[in-house]
């Protein structure tokens, strides 16, 4: 794989979380009975963030949980043969709330099919939004977020990996080419 470009650095990605902290505490006047919801692996430190955001400028700690979506993925089968599971950890109950679900990079859709289920199965929440710090397109499922960072066209041969310092000790979007495929026999 290559480096094809870099989408965003730190100083890019904090201002993304920054305005994404405004529009959502906008959208929903204020944070009352607002959840943060992570979606493993990115999208929790990504919600830690927005969460850390939003008190400095409301004043008001919103609580934040990380989702766990292994075992409600379409394609488990085609992971491993053992996936491994964690914990999700929500730290109040999400019945009758706004939950908003956190996620590094929404693509085809099927992540967050799966989020919402899980969701689902945790309670009935008042409304459920979608806060994504890339959007790269190729969905092939009828969702879409309601708060992006940044919206980054990009081919089906390309990735899009986000690193954060909570993780890789590093902030930034990069778009990586993958190998063509040689079909040859």
């Amino acid at each position: 794989m290559k480096v094809k470009a870099q989408v965003m650095n730190e100083e890019n990605m904090r201002r993304a979380l920054y305005r994404l902290s405004h529009e959502i505490t906008e959208h929903n006047s204020g944070t009352e009975d607002l959840i943060l919801v992570g979606i493993r692996t990115r999208g929790a430190p990504l919600a830690n963030r927005l969460a850390e955001l939003i008190k400095e400028h409301e004043g008001k700690t919103v609580p934040v949980g990380i989702l766990d979506i292994t075992f409600y993925r379409d394609d488990l089968s085609l992971i491993s043969p053992q996936p491994v599971l964690h914990r999700t950890e929500i730290p109040e109950k999400i019945s009758g709330k706004k939950v908003i679900l956190v996620d590094d990079v929404l693509y085809t859709g099927r992540t967050v099919r799966a989020a919402l289920d899980a969701l689902m199965d945790l309670g009935r929440p008042a409304a459920i939004q979608l806060a994504v710090l890339i959007d790269r397109g190729h969905r092939e499922l009828p969702i879409r977020a309601d708060y992006v960072g940044k919206n980054v066209p990009t081919s089906k041969r390309e990735l899009v990996q986000v690193k954060v310092k909570e993780i890789d000790q590093i902030d930034q979007v990069l778009i990586v080419e993958t190998e063509p495929v040689n079909n040859q026999t």
